[in-house]
């Protein structure tokens, strides 16, 4: 497709001695209201250069540049060139280029040889997979899409956290208070509260937590009993877990855990004491950070026991091992900034030059309306709980709306939209951004949801359908684009346009809500063309015109829904 920046720049670069090419195109602006123009370009950078009034550059760039046969016309508005691109010309163009991409328009060869690490969910085993696990999850298995979309061979890994002292607490509390067919009942609420109990009963039982300290380490040196057990937990989990990225429609590369790497870890504790980085401080081991404005980082505690940052650093010099990354980032929660920054300092402490290439991707906090979640207390609302109420609502509301529907389709459907409802809102928002989990809220299909672009599809299907295979064809072999010229269609191939560049720039900033609310202002300029534009009128001509433009606007929207991992229903 035609680069109108890079043909812009090159039609500007000689009425401007003194400035590149690549200058001039950073220059160059999409403005925000139409009337300015397709693009604009701005000179009072140009005043001391060419000793004009911007004003007076402006003009005499504009008439430089008017006759191109790409622009419908050039003017001067004070010190701006406004530039603006033929109408027809500009819709040929890019519906043409979209509807013979189809399901592949948006991708690109970027990444082409190069791998990317995306890690996301990361769920603790033994505990409910929750409300706060969503961001994680979706925004990482979107950005695991994104950079598929680019080019790059992606390798998604659920980082489990299946070690640590909490599964001594969790082998002693069921040990003492559990049940064998509870657990294989319903795993994860059974195990949750064996986990509140070991808390409330160690408030007035301190000996419980050296008992599970005890028991955590008999786990680590291999003891057959508690490594049975260990197990089970993790196998109950993960059927659990798995529910609900089959919901999700989520899969993985690996689910290699903190455990995984509990044997690769001495290597670096005596890498990191060989390149005198180690400390002693009351039998612990540590790195000083001091210098580069951190505190210190734990390495090992004082009985020896290693920490998440040991483990990160084996798993990271392993992953560069096995994949030969370009990128490995981590999906996790801001409140793990500063351990991100320690080890990623240490990781280049220790000589590893790639150690920049892993990317810490924070996302603010769920919180619920009465407060902070917490594990230890209970107080949780379970993921599947939420996916499943969103199904729930949206059977209802299809049904109120289609009573005498096909059973299976509208659990189908239920299932899309409802599940496609807490996705999106997920992902509508900077990630960066914290909020508190509001059942009304996430049930609210009303305004920039994501049932309402899965409903703008399900539209554009519904007009192609109608229309019939032979003017579909049609449309797809060529067509007469002075029928496109009108302000709505001309809006929307401008979205179309820049769908590409909006992928490649939620790629580099790790940021779904940019593809989000760029498919959210598709879906209303398709809206917008379908209430202006009579699209299956009599003539011909104009039909097969606007039935491209169709075809066009729906595998846009198709294609920004996968990115976001929603599904596209054609009916609804």
């Amino acid at each position: 497709m035609i680069n109108y920046v890079d043909r812009i720049a090159d039609l500007i670069a000689p009425q401007v001695e003194g400035l590149e090419k690549e200058e001039i195109r950073s220059m160059i602006e999409t403005p925000a209201d139409s009337k300015m123009g397709d693009y604009a370009f701005p000179c009072f950078k140009l005043a001391k250069i060419l000793r004009k009034a911007p004003p007076m550059i402006a003009k005499g760039i504009a008439e430089a540049i008017g006759d191109d046969a790409m622009f419908e016309k050039v003017e001067q508005v004070n010190a701006y060139v406004n530039m603006f691109l033929k109408k027809d010309a500009f819709a040929k163009e890019v519906v043409s280029e979209v509807v013979a991409a189809g399901d592949d328009y948006g991708k690109c060869s970027l990444g082409e040889g190069k791998t990317v690490i995306v890690e996301y969910s990361s769920p603790n085993i033994a505990k409910p997979f929750h409300i706060g696990h969503i961001r994680s999850t979706v925004i990482g298995a979107s950005i695991a899409k994104i950079y598929d979309n680019l080019g790059f061979k992606v390798v998604r890994i659920n980082h489990l956290g299946d070690y640590g002292t909490q599964f001594g607490k969790m082998i002693v509390a069921y040990r003492r208070w559990g049940n064998k067919q509870d657990v294989i009942d319903a795993p994860i609420k059974t195990l949750l509260s064996y986990y509140t109990k070991f808390h409330v009963e160690a408030e007035n039982d301190p000996t419980l937590e050296d008992e599970a300290r005890a028991t955590f380490t008999k786990l680590e040196n291999g003891e057959p009993e508690e490594q049975a057990l260990w197990q089970w937990f993790r196998d109950e989990s993960l059927k659990e877990f798995s529910r609900v990225y089959d919901m999700l429609g989520i899969t993985y590369d690996s689910y290699a855990g903190e455990s995984f790497y509990s044997d690769k870890m001495p290597r670096f504790v005596k890498e990191l004491e060989e390149k005198g980085l180690l400390e002693e401080d009351n039998g612990a081991q540590l790195v000083r950070l001091d210098d580069y404005g951190l505190t210190p980082a734990l390495i090992t505690k004082s009985d020896g026991s290693t920490l998440y940052i040991t483990r990160d650093i084996a798993a990271a010099v392993y992953r560069k091992e096995t994949y030969d990354f370009y990128k490995n980032i981590y999906v996790v929660a801001s409140q793990q900034n500063l351990h991100f920054q320690q080890w990623i300092q240490i990781l280049e402490l220790m000589g590893y030059d790639w150690a920049r290439s892993c990317i810490h991707v924070p996302f603010g906090l769920v919180s619920l309306e009465d407060g902070t979640m917490s594990t230890r207390e209970g107080r949780v609302v379970f993921l599947e709980d939420v996916l499943n109420g969103a199904v729930d609502k949206t059977r209802e509301i299809i049904k109120e709306k289609n009573p005498d529907a096909d059973a299976e389709t509208v659990e189908d459907i239920a299932k899309a939209v409802g599940i496609g409802a807490v996705v999106f809102n997920e992902l509508s928002n900077y990630r960066i951004k914290d909020y508190v989990f509001s059942w009304e809220h996430v049930l609210n299909f009303e305004g920039e949801t994501g049932p309402y672009v899965q409903y703008t599809h399900a539209r554009a299907c519904s007009i192609l359908r109608n229309a019939g295979d032979d003017v579909v064809a049609k449309a797809k072999a060529g067509f007469d684009a002075k029928y496109l010229t009108g302000e709505s269609a001309h809006e929307l191939s401008r979205l179309l346009y820049e769908l590409p560049e909006v992928i490649v720039e939620a790629g580099e900033k790790y940021e779904p809500s940019i593809v989000t609310r760029h498919i959210v202002d598709i879906a209303q300029a398709f809206n917008k063309f379908y209430h202006d534009e009579h699209i299956l009128v009599d003539n011909e001509d104009e039909k097969i015109a606007k039935v491209a433009m169709v075809l066009a606007a729906k595998s846009a929207i198709r294609n920004g829904l996968d990115l976001l991992c929603l599904k596209a229903p054609e009916k609804m």
